[in-house]
């Protein structure tokens, strides 16, 4: 007999599938019904990293259809009805049995398929035409729960203590960015990082994240995000380069994602090699004025902010003080936007950038990362993961910003 690790409380469940039942009525009233497919919606939905299609009808019971895995599905859902299948061609007549057919119109999880597979899942359902259900799933997981966010506020915890507690420690001028990276994953997995970190966007990939000494800060990326890096190789573009020295009178800049659960938190720490007077005017400029955007963000992430207004103010501010060629990253590397959505990804919904008009919610949290380029120097700022609410945003991975000096 085997006992799951953790099981998904059957209320938390409920809750979700009743906020993606009333975003259903406002992004796709037409369908019957919202069908997930990756395994990462199947278990924000479920409680389970189920292989297979969880279908959530818009009345009745949903059912989980798997075609793998089902002892360990049932040991780790709180769902009813979880059934084995073996071909797409299924799900028409398992749903029927199950009494929530799935109708002549199905919000899908388009992002959980590739093309190949939805090909044949439309060869194989040719009486369902599917129309988009993402933005139910990534609306509906934007606003945590109290279950939720009591893992991300630990996260959080472990996240700070492992950057600024444990690291200035094990660090030092004079290593390469891959001992560095080494002396983060000793730190984090001390704390309980599950040493996972899942990115939303198609294409995608992150390990660890970013350990740029010097102009590595300034490297071409093509990694969606401000700061460059040379990483391990071109085939694996991350964590640090054995050959890049961090040298004297060089920022370290240190952009890694903790893991607790499943739920993410995302900080950025500049460190710099030399004594706080060694720090150049234009380096504490940049620095400083990172910060002061953060700090304004923070006290902005209020329910009925718009996060497109947010990120306007800081770019025209940016503007204002001569600082916008390096802002949110240097040349190519420049990004537009100034933080995201996290949880269950590193970039989630929303985003501080321009078009997305929808107000924030209490219970979303956002990594807000305001950066800058310094050619020939590297790369500074600050990033943080908050929590918004009605009062703003709350810090949940520190409250010390500035750059931290090792010699």
């Amino acid at each position: 007999m085997f006992e799951a690790i953790e099981q998904l409380p059957v209320e938390e469940m409920n809750s979700r599938h009743q906020a993606c039942r009333l975003l259903l009525d406002q992004l796709a009233p037409q369908a019957s019904g919202l069908a997930v497919f990756s395994r990462l919606g199947i278990y924000y939905l479920t409680g389970t990293f189920g292989n297979g299609m969880f279908w959530l009808p818009r009345e009745g019971a949903p059912i989980l259809l798997v075609r793998k895995g089902m002892e360990r599905a049932r040991l780790e859902s709180p769902l009813e009805a979880i059934v084995p299948y073996r071909s797409y061609s299924d799900y028409v007549r398992l749903c029927q049995e199950a009494g929530v057919p799935l109708g002549e119109v199905v919000a899908a999880e388009m992002g959980g398929l590739p093309w190949n597979l939805a090909n044949l899942l439309t060869a194989k359902l040719p009486g369902v035409r599917f129309v988009p259900g993402d933005a139910v799933l990534s609306r509906a997981q934007a606003v945590k729960s109290p279950w939720e966010l009591a893992k991300i506020r630990l996260a959080g915890q472990r996240h700070d203590h492992a950057v600024t507690g444990l690291l200035p420690g094990r660090i030092r001028p004079g290593m390469s960015e891959r001992e560095v990276s080494h002396a983060i994953w000793g730190a984090f997995f001390e704390l309980g990082h599950t040493g996972m970190l899942r990115m939303g966007a198609h294409g995608e990939e992150i390990f660890l994240g970013h350990v740029s000494a010097g102009d590595s800060g300034n490297y071409p990326s093509v990694f969606n995000g401000p700061l460059g890096l040379r990483g391990e190789h071109p085939a694996s573009p991350f964590m640090g380069y054995s050959g890049q020295i961090w040298g004297k009178g060089q920022p370290l800049a240190v952009d890694c994602g903790f893991n607790l659960e499943g739920y993410n938190t995302d900080k950025t720490q500049v460190f710099w090699a030399g004594a706080p007077s060694s720090v150049p005017d234009q380096v504490r400029r940049a620095q400083d004025f990172c910060i002061a955007v953060q700090d304004w963000t923070a006290a902005h992430l209020r329910p009925g902010v718009a996060p497109s207004e947010i990120y306007a103010h800081c770019l025209d501010w940016a503007r204002r003080e001569g600082l916008e060629e390096g802002f949110m990253g240097l040349g190519a590397n420049k990004v537009p936007f100034l933080g995201h959505g996290i949880g269950l990804v590193i970039d989630a919904w929303p985003v501080l950038a321009k078009g997305f008009d929808d107000p924030l919610e209490e219970g979303m949290v956002l990594a807000v990362e305001p950066k800058m380029g310094i050619p020939g120097v590297g790369m500074v700022g600050v990033e943080n993961t908050f929590e918004v609410t009605a009062e703003g945003g709350k810090c949940l991975t520190g409250a010390a910003f500035d750059l931290i000096c090792l010699e």
